[in-house]
């Protein structure tokens, strides 16, 4: 696998951000980034600006040209989607076998306490729905020293009816977890915009530690480099592995009824010679060789994900990433 440079990207960059809030105007578009021309199924070695298109579905994309002020295109298919956990009736009773920590970690399963009502075309039927998602780090708040759970935004808040103070369970409901019992966390603040879809969740008296499961303790953050390898760890496909091909992905994402498409810039793609993520395992976070956190998964389609970097998540939850210090329990502060 070939990577490209970053003057060859800084060349496109401009022309692909003057075209693609036009792109992405075009019926049957999701996404616009930057990477290598692939003809005939083969890789060419030249730059382009990347048009993902519906891989399934009725909309069909006009004609997009060959290039761009120069810059030739390239039109894949492809589905990206959400991967919170597929929604199930809340009135279900067989819930998925599901881990279950008595001292919390990043990567595991994490679901709202609360149900939310359904409708078609999202779901056959309507009715009350239950998810579930995952946690994938601790952070700080930099004003009063709250230690929270970062997650995605689709899988804390959900849709437009959420509220801070809104109770979290682990396991989720979706894996039987239990309202109240299972209680060990509540929403605490959110962004969903620019590049970032992401919560923070305020912990409550459940002890943790500033680790992913089967990673390793966290040593901080640090920005995604192209060609370099990364780790998440999701409660769906557990650990998987992958190598960054862009930093320059632009998505359009449906977040459901209440919400609508939304479009995150800026997105890290990453790429997996098997599935990287699926439905769960939103909120993980991706981390490279020196166990350092560079994003929050939040989409994908089978060996394809998309994270937010985590610099922008940081800064719109007003964060810093919790590193180990106080290993079980939460490091002291003014809130603690």
């Amino acid at each position: 696998m070939s990577y490209l440079d970053e003057n060859a990207r800084a060349v496109i960059r401009p022309i692909k951000r003057m075209v693609e809030d036009e792109f992405l105007a075009r019926p049957g578009v999701i996404g616009v980034d930057i990477g290598e021309k692939v003809t005939g199924g083969r890789p060419t070695g030249k730059a382009a600006i990347v048009v993902y298109v519906c891989a399934k579905g009725p909309d069909h994309p006009e004609q997009i040209p060959v290039e761009v002020g120069g810059v030739p295109t390239d039109v894949v298919a492809e589905s990206i989607v959400l991967h919170r956990a597929r929604l199930t009736r809340a009135s279900d009773d067989h819930p998925v076998a599901a881990e279950r920590h008595s001292v919390l970690r990043g990567g595991i399963g994490i679901g709202p306490a609360r149900s939310f009502r359904v409708v078609p075309p999202e779901v056959e039927r309507a009715g009350e729905y239950v998810i579930a998602g995952t946690l994938g780090a601790f952070a700080v708040t930099r004003d009063d020293r709250k230690v929270l759970g970062l997650t995605t935004f689709h899988v804390g808040c959900v849709d437009d009816s959420w509220a801070v103070g809104d109770g979290f369970v682990h396991p989720s409901r979706v894996d039987g977890g239990v309202p109240g019992a299972d209680e060990v966390a509540v929403l605490d603040r959110a962004a969903l915009a620019g590049a970032v879809s992401a919560a923070g969740l305020r912990m409550g008296p459940r002890p943790f530690r500033a680790e992913v499961l089967d990673i390793g303790a966290i040593t901080g953050s640090a920005p995604a480099e192209i060609g370099s390898s990364v780790r998440k760890r999701g409660r769906t496909t557990e650990l998987t592995y992958g190598v960054i091909e862009s930093t320059d992905a632009t998505v359009r994402l449906d977040f459901g009824d209440g919400i609508g498409v939304r479009t995150l810039r800026d997105q890290i793609r990453v790429h997996s010679s098997e599935r990287f993520g699926d439905h769960g395992d939103s909120g993980a976070v991706l981390v490279d060789a020196d166990n350092r956190v560079v994003g929050l998964y939040v989409a994908g389609s089978g060996s394809t994900g998309f994270a937010n970097p985590i610099e922008p998540v940081l800064r719109q939850l007003d964060v810093e990433l919790l590193t180990p210090g106080v290993p079980e329990t939460r490091r002291p502060g003014p809130a603690a």
